[in-house]
Order: structure tokens, then sequence, then C-alpha cells
């Protein structure tokens, strides 16, 4: 994976909620857990789900989620 922001922290996905529209995505990260609240088709189209490594990218106040 390449992007640009410096904020990449790798974890593991502890759990996804679904809601509605939106999920919250939690990955543990050094012993916290970072919540992200994404769309029901990002977390489709990254696969997304518990157990997966993942990466928290924060980027100002908003945090995203990358795969490799």
């Amino acid at each position: 994976m390449k992007i640009s922001a410096r904020n990449q922290l790798k974890g593991k996905i502890t759990a996804v909620h679904k809601g509605a529209t939106t999920s919250h995505v939690e990955i543990e990260v050094g012993g916290m857990t970072l919540t992200a609240a994404i769309t029901n088709e990002s977390v489709a189209a990254l696969g997304l789900a518990a157990g997966k490594d993942a990466y928290a990218v924060i980027k100002a106040s908003d945090v995203m989620i990358g795969i490799d």
C-alpha cells in the first residue's frame, strides 16, 4: 500500500458494527482500540472483518482504513 498520510497504524480488526449506511470498525493498535466510521460499501469492498490485519490512517480528525 502506498499512501501519502504519515500517520499509519497497523493493527488487527476486532469488530465491525454495521448500521443502516455506516459501519464502525474497531482496530486494536498497541493495546488501544481505534474506531473508524466508514460506509458499508467500503467495508464490503475492502473485505473488512474481525481478525484481519488493517491500517488506521489518520488525517486531520478523520480515521480511514487501508489494507495490503
